[in-house]
């Protein structure tokens, strides 16, 4: 009864635990930054208290009694549960709100992030360890125990993880998720608390501990040592190092890779964790049960390892042949606009629940939301990480070799697939992204899954006799590896070929950086200009093959803007500048096609623009469409020394910088993309509102009613005009006599002129339009439904159209 009830619990566990790992990082986010340095640190931060619970509670499991390893078990969930109920007070209240203006270093901010994390992540950690020793009362079990530990746990995270995103918090924000999380930590140890005080505690003396002695078959007792046994634990415990090094490395590139297919909104990142642990998970509970019967684990566990990597290689090139054959695909790819997320759940509703749907919504099955959400990754990401779920049973079988030694076992074997983790995450997301590309790393990726290959391949016939430790001279001189059973010179020279045939058979299939984004665009390779690093991929797409006509401006496969000029961009850029009376310094959020700061940088009197962009790559796409195409607004943009280029999360700029601004305005987000809440909540326009100069005007996009309410209750002054808002501390009022002066001038026609934009155009739907004005005496209590840090409505909102 305990056991089917332990894997209940624990799957409720890890439930909780990416719960609070999607909350966690969106909140610390603000505090850090949501650039790729931030997101890195609170990734490895997290990994990093795990990695050392792993090893601290399997040092403890092994030293208390069965029952004792459960009451620890039940104490840490309840360590945790406190944590995360208080959680939300410690990240935002303290570490943004008190911390979040002080300049602090990247060191320091990486040891606060370590810091803030240990607690909940060592007791999330030291879970597993505890549950598998007081779980596991013979060694022939240990296998299938911990492996089925292992993918309950994994299992409850994926769940965590899709129900966070799709239902948690859309519909109670951050601050309520956290609290579902910190009542299933409580409801974990209260249903094995009390089992615990009616559980018969082990003594070390007894006959479970005993070590294994060797000559008997596997399944009595005392068994056969697993096989492999003899074998270093050290040596398996780098191998599953480096196993999680490739694990975690391909987890960024297929989020990387996803994202753009997919074209990524707030749910993305939700679905493909999701979907990334559930095959995981599904693969630790079919090895748990396979693994106890297998008779070479270590042979199976090595060409587990292997097919996970060379299969993702090999579903990748597949993936992209079938897709650019794919009509609807490749219309997706090319598009402007991600997929209305908000439609598409709808339209899922009124099949499911049979209701008619409302006049304006389209029927029917959103065939690409199902492509592209469900379908894609299901067979990109799942089946490499259902072998790599599959894998760790056998793991277990090979290393578990006494009972008395489990929570070690676990715990090691985990620490070292953690530090291969966080070393994956440091390597590939900021020195194999940003020096090869994404499609050079899952090259890379792939040839060294083949190392498993080759151990697959040399390891003996009888595994009993695989590698142990034989002593190279007299006692306690120095020890080396050696084969015992193992395999001849020429059979190790065959094996070395066969792995690395396999190897370059599959990356040689694989498409180049050029041809992959070319095809994952809807084009062809002559008419991109594409540039990426570890922030992310920047993209140009023409008309023609000589670069002319019209190009679209892709950011990680979203459609920000336009080129040449003259759209809702570059009116965000030109509206407050005219409007204002002297803007000499200003602040742009976003580069884009650049097209807003080339119109915020029109007046003679500006003397300083500085544009903050997340996605460094950005500019350079830039500079080279400048130096291959004659577009003369791009070209005086890149000229113009009053220009400040500045790489980061711009609101973490804001918040630190002393320098205060005339103009500040965050360029055009959808509010459905990720982190756009960011940018479109009551804290953000209260940081913006107070880095304005006297007189100072803040401009922002207005797509949604919550937006346009949230901007009104934070800035005293505000003019309303359609899809733009402008707002001051300070009385202003747009003086049409001044404004069309402004315009006027020879220098500001000749700005605009240069970039084909016609001003008047441009501008007369806002000065000329219905606007509305709001002062002090406006009463902005009727204000209620807003987005704030905490609860990002517009982000998640799913309500119907």
């Amino acid at each position: 009864m305990i056991f089917p009830l332990a894997l209940v619990v624990f799957f409720a566990s890890g439930f909780a635990a990416l719960l609070y790992q999607v909350i966690w990082q969106r909140i610390l986010a603000i505090f850090s930054g949501a650039d790729v340095y931030s997101a890195t640190v609170i990734v490895a931060a997290f990994m990093g208290g795990l990695g050392v619970g792993h090893i601290a509670g399997g040092h403890v499991a092994d030293r208390v009694t069965r029952r004792t390893s459960l009451l620890l078990f039940g104490g840490a969930e309840l360590a945790i549960a406190v944590f995360g109920l208080f959680s939300g007070a410690l990240y935002y209240d303290v570490l943004y709100e008190r911390l979040g203006a002080v300049g602090l270093g990247r060191g320091t901010i990486a040891g606060i992030l370590f810091g803030s994390l240990l607690w909940p992540t060592f007791f999330m950690g030291a879970s597993l360890p505890l549950l598998s020793r007081a779980l596991t009362d013979r060694i022939d079990r240990a296998a299938s125990a911990v492996g089925a530990l292992y993918g309950c746990n994994t299992l409850g995270a994926a769940a965590g993880a899709i129900v966070a995103t799709w239902a948690l918090l859309p519909a109670l924000g951050l601050e309520g998720s956290l609290r579902v999380g910190a009542t299933l930590n409580a409801a974990c140890a209260a249903a094995l608390l009390p089992l615990a005080w009616r559980m018969v505690g082990s003594d070390p003396g007894d006959e479970a501990y005993r070590p294994l002695e060797s000559g008997h078959h596997w399944g009595q007792t005392p068994v056969t040592p697993p096989h492999g046994g003899l074998t270093p634990f050290l040596f398996w415990a780098v191998i599953y190092g480096f196993a999680g090094f490739l694990a975690l490395s391909y987890e960024i590139v297929w989020f990387r890779l996803l994202g753009i297919v997919v074209k990524s909104t707030a749910f993305t990142f939700g679905t493909l964790l999701a979907l990334y642990l559930a095959g995981i998970g599904l693969g630790a509970l079919v090895g748990s049960a396979r693994a106890p019967r297998a008779r070479r684990p270590a042979r199976a566990f090595f060409l587990l390892q292997a097919a996970a990597g060379l299969s993702a290689g090999l579903l990748l090139a597949l993936f992209i042949v079938v897709a650019d054959d794919a009509r609807a695909l490749r219309g997706y790819f090319a598009g402007y606009e991600p997929l209305s997320v908000r439609d598409s759940v709808h339209a899922l509703r009124t099949l499911v629940l049979n209701v008619l749907p409302g006049p304006d919504v389209e029927t029917g099955v959103p065939a690409n939301f199902l492509r592209l959400y469900v379908l894609v990754p299901l067979l990109l990401v799942v089946p490499p990480t259902f072998l790599m779920g599959c894998a760790f049973p056998y793991l277990q079988r090979v290393v578990q070799t006494d009972v008395s030694r489990i929570g070690r076992r676990v715990g090691g074997v985990l620490l070292a697939n953690i530090v291969g983790s966080m070393l994956g995450t440091a390597v590939t997301g900021w020195l194999f992204l940003g020096v090869l590309g994404t499609a050079a790393t899952l090259k890379l990726l792939a040839a060294l899954s083949s190392v498993f290959l080759l151990f697959a391949l040399v390891s003996p016939r009888h595994e009993g006799d695989e590698l142990e430790l034989r002593a190279a001279g007299a006692s306690g001189s120095p020890r080396r590896l050696a084969w015992s059973g193992g395999s001849s010179a020429r059979a190790l020279v065959l094996a070395i070929g066969l792995a690395a045939a396999a190897s370059v058979s599959i990356v040689a299939m694989m498409p180049n950086g050029a041809e992959l984004w070319a095809r994952l665009h809807g084009t062809t390779v002559d008419r991109i200009v594409f540039a990426e690093d570890n922030s992310g991929l920047a993209l140009i797409k023409a008309e023609h093959d000589d670069l002319s006509g019209p190009k679209i401006v892709f950011a990680n496969g979203v459609g920000q803007s336009v080129i040449p000029y003259g759209d809702i961009h570059t009116a965000l850029g030109a509206l407050p500048a005219l409007v204002h009376a002297d803007p000499r310094e200003i602040a742009i959020i976003g580069l884009g096609s650049g097209d807003t700061v080339y119109a915020a940088a029109s007046r003679a009197e500006t003397v300083h623009v500085t544009c903050v962009e997340i996605i460094r790559p950005q500019l350079g796409t830039l500079q080279e469409l400048a130096r291959r195409d004659a577009y003369g607004g791009l070209r005086a943009l890149l000229a113009d020394p009053r220009v400040e280029h500045v790489f980061g999360d711009g609101r973490a700029y804001l918040m630190r910088t002393t320098r205060r601004f005339d103009i500040i305005e965050a360029d055009a987000l959808r509010p459905t993309s990720a982190y756009s809440g960011n940018l479109y909540s009551d804290e953000y326009f209260t940081l913006v509102r107070d880095r304005l100069k006297p007189n100072g005007v803040a401009a922002t996009w207005a797509p949604t009613a919550r937006v346009h309410d949230t901007f009104i209750r934070v800035f005293p002054y505000v003019i309303s005009m359609p899809g733009i808002l402008l707002g001051s501390n300070e009385p202003f009022a747009i003086d049409r006599a001044a404004v069309a002066a402004r315009m006027a001038d020879p220098r500001v026609r000749e700005h605009y002129a240069r970039a084909g934009v016609d001003l008047d155009a441009l501008l007369g739907p806002y000065l000329d339009g219905e606007s509305a004005r709001f002062g002090p005496d406006f009463d902005r209590g009727t204000l209620v439904d807003l987005n704030t840090d905490l609860f990002p409505k517009d982000e998640y909102d799913l309500s119907p159209p």
